[in-house]
This record gives C-alpha cells, sequence and structure tokens, in this order.
C-alpha cells in the first residue's frame, strides 16, 4: 500500500535518496569523493513529519542527522533529459535522513547494503511541500539544528551533482513516478543525536521546516 503523507496529499510511492553529494561531508565520514551519484532507498514507512518524535531503535547505539533539500516528483518516466528535468518536480521540502551510524559502518566493513541503517520507523523527516512556484530560483541554503546549537547550514550550490542530474540519473536506472521523494544528500556536519534532543530544519527561508524531538 502507498504511504499518504497526510495532510500533504500525496502519496509517496518510493524514497529515493543520494549519498555523499557533498564532498565535504564525504570526506567527514572517511569516504572518497564519488564521481557519479551513490543512489539507496529507503521504506515509506521511514517516513515522518513535524511534530513526531525521532524514535531510536534499540538495535543502534547512535543515530546521526543528516539533513537535506528533499524534491518531490510531480511527474514521472525513465529517461528524462538532464535540460528538462525541473519540469517534472511539483515542489520541495527539508527532509532528516536519520542513520543508526553504528549499523551503517558495521554493515560498511562487511560491504552490506545500508538499508537497516536508513530504514528504520521515523527515519525520513519530511516538511510540508513548498510548491515550486513558491520557490526563488536556486541554489537554496538549508539548515539544521539540535537544542538551539547550529548543526548543519549549507547551500545545493554545494551539490557535486544538481537536482536536475540526479533526477536524470535516477529515471535511467528506475521509472520515476509522481509522489516520489528525492533525499539529494547531506552536507557536512553530521552527528548523534540524544534522547530529549529538540532538532529543528529549516529551508527555502522557512517555508519548509521541521521541528521534531528525539526519543
Amino acid at each position: 500500500m502507498d504511504y499518504v503523507l497526510k495532510p500533504l496529499g500525496i502519496f509517496a510511492r518510493a524514497v529515493y535518496c543520494v549519498g555523499r553529494n557533498y564532498a565535504a561531508h564525504a570526506k567527514e565520514l572517511g569516504n572518497a569523493v564519488p564521481t557519479e551519484p551513490v543512489i539507496f532507498l529507503k521504506p515509506t514507512s521511514s517516513l515522518s513529519r513535524t511534530g513526531w518524535q525521532i524514535v531510536r531503535p534499540p538495535q543502534s547505539k547512535r543515530i546521526d542527522h543528516e539533513v537535506e533539500v528533499v524534491v518531490v516528483m510531480g511527474g514521472g518516466g525513465k529517461n528524462i533529459r538532464e535540460e528538462n528535468a525541473m519540469d517534472f518536480v511539483s515542489g520541495f521540502a527539508v527532509g532528516i535522513d536519520v542513520t543508526a551510524r553504528d549499523l551503517q559502518e558495521e554493515a560498511k566493513k562487511k560491504g552490506l547494503p545500508w538499508a537497516v541503517a536508513k530504514g528504520f520507523d521515523t527515519f525520513a523527516p519530511v516538511s510540508d511541500i513548498v510548491p515550486k512556484a513558491e520557490c526563488a530560483e536556486g541554489p537554496w541554503d538549508f539548515s539544521l539544528s539540535v537544542n538551539g546549537q547550529m548543526r548543519q547550514k549549507a547551500t545545493t550550490a554545494d551539490m557535486l551533482f544538481p537536482i536536475p542530474r540526479l533526477i536524470h540519473y535516477l529515471s535511467t536506472l528506475f521509472t520515476l513516478s509522481p509522489g516520489d521523494l528525492i533525499f539529494t544528500g547531506t552536507p557536512e556536519g553530521v552527528g548523534p543525536l540524544q534522547p530529549g534532543d529538540k532538532v529543528v530544519a529549516e529551508a527555502f527561508k522557512g517555508k519548509a521546516r521541521l521541528e521534531l524531538k528525539v526519543e
């Protein structure tokens, strides 16, 4: 069953995520800077929204925040051309790719997928959607603070692979559909979250905003 992200009125059929799309973030985790997009997926059951809690799973001893600009697809298709990829976008949001870092590092050492580390319930909070028409032309600034302290602040101008390139690339691998979400990558400054932390993420001059607490 498709996950209905209420009250946004969209059907999130798939949640695509881009890893290591900011060079400084790749380096801070000791990863090579990629030459093509690194793609992984989250289950739709990991989606949550502002006002919810981020639930720490018992399987993990460390969960990290990774703030990202999220693309909401309004159209779909296969082999979408980069030059008109933005025509397929209906809006944007700010999201957090919550990651069980200890589980991810263990999986990386074993050459295993990241699905478990990325896919727990509440691990993909997404703000209300800002229609594309209400967003000034990019690049866009976005940020995340924990307990009032700024942890991440960046601009999409620093992406290794810009949004049109990501849409094109994803569409060569998968058939994209209206309502699909694309988490476009996180900048440097990722860090751990503790029980009771208050997390605030913003983008598009405050039009997109997430406020959550860590359970």
